[in-house]
This record gives structure tokens, sequence and C-alpha cells, in this order.
């Protein structure tokens, strides 16, 4: 597929100076590809520091960098490696495992679960949420129960439709490419390999496979029918 037209380049979807981690996108023509680089970039760049305010009754794991301004409240668990820009809330119960990077000003909410993820400036992930091996914008926000599916049923390799083209991604492992802006209705799933354009909304309890276009609405396609219950009370 041409560049110009493809819609997996990381510049159509994501601001790259919404984020201190830039560089992890370099040499890369789709923006699934910088999902393997996570473990290594932390690896090789990860400078463990608290300068935030961390809960007696939170665990931080040893390998873990949080940003002055971040507040960790208490229940919440940091494995690492992981990484937590300026200002931003770990909220009680989060589980952050391994291979985590957020950006500045995010949340990372109650009961909610992440690996291997990156989170742009500002995303915000506040409730009953799962996150893996994913990707989201600056500014996008799930709501409560919205679940990054990231793992098919058989175990075998994630494929990405675009049209009638199935890319190969080369990985068992990848949930969901969330573009800037975008936003996730409370209790929808995204399969794996799904990839939401800059702005694009998906409705409250839809399960979403493929690529949302840029700024398109995903509905659910049937709607609750009403009827009257026989012998009900009136």
């Amino acid at each position: 597929m041409p560049e110009q037209i493809s819609p997996f380049s990381p510049e159509k979807l994501l601001d790259l100076a919404r984020t201190s981690h830039a560089s992890l996108f370099q040499g890369i023509s789709r923006v699934w590809e910088v999902l393997p680089r996570l473990a290594r970039y932390l690896e090789e760049r990860l400078e463990p520091v608290v300068l935030g305010e961390v809960s007696p009754l939170a665990t931080v794991g040893p390998r873990v960098r949080i940003e002055k301004g971040c507040v960790v409240e208490a229940g919440a668990v940091i494995l690492g490696p992981a990484w937590i820009g300026e200002n931003s809330m770990i909220r009680p119960g989060a589980y952050l495992r391994q291979n985590v990077i957020a950006g500045r000003g995010c949340v990372l909410g109650h009961c909610c679960e992440f690996k291997n993820a990156l989170l742009f400036d500002s995303a915000q992930v506040p409730h009953f949420n799962y996150v893996g091996d994913s990707i989201l914008g600056a500014h996008a926000h799930l709501g409560a129960g919205a679940i990054l599916s990231n793992l098919r049923l058989r175990g075998d390799e994630v494929r990405v439709r675009f049209g009638q083209t199935v890319f190969p991604t080369g990985l068992r492992k990848f949930g969901a490419i969330l573009g800037d802006g975008v936003q996730v209705g409370c209790n929808a799933v995204l399969n794996p390999g799904s990839i939401l354009g800059r702005g694009s909304l998906v409705h409250p309890g839809v399960v979403w496979s493929g690529y949302l276009p840029e700024g398109a609405v995903a509905k659910a396609a049937v709607r609750p029918v009403v009827a009257e219950v026989p012998g009900a009370v009136r």
C-alpha cells in the first residue's frame, strides 16, 4: 500500500509531539511495529526513580520511574518495567505489569490492568479496563469496562484487515491502536488488531474488529426491543 494512503503510519494516527518517547517510532512504517520495541526501550533507557507521591499502601517494583507531580494511590501495583510521566494518576487497584509507558497527565484507573502498553499524553483509562499490547493516542479515553483484547481465541497471529486486504503483523499478542482523541464507550470490546483513526468513536457495548476510519462512529447494529411481560402487574 502506498505510504500516502496508508492509515497505519504513526503520523496518520498519532501526534508524536504528544509523547516523550517519539524515538520509539523511528523507522516505523506500520504503527503496531512499536509494540515489540517497548521492552528493549525500557531496558536501555529507564532510570528508576520516584519523584512523585506514592502511597505506602501501593506496591512499586524496582524498575519503575515515576515523574514529578504523579500520584500513586493506595492499592495500586506497578510491577515494572514502567515509566510514568509527569502529573499522571495511578488510582487504587490499578495493575501495571511489564513494559508500560504512560505520558504526561494520564489516568490509569481503578481496577484497570496494563501490559506492554504505550499511552500518549492525557490518555485516560479510568475504570475496569484491560489494555494489553496496545497504544492510546493523546486524549484517548476508555469508558468504564471497555476492553482491548490482545489474543485471538486460537492463539494464532493477529492480522489487520483494511478493505479487502489483510496485513500480517507477525504478532501473536496485539490489542488495539487508538488514534488521538478516540472515545470508546462503556463495555465496548475491541478485538485483537483493531485500529481506530483519530477522533473516531465506538458506542457503548459495541464489539469491534478491524479498522475504523478517522472521525467515524461505530454504532450497535441492533437496538433493544421493548416487549410486554405476560401477567405483569400494572
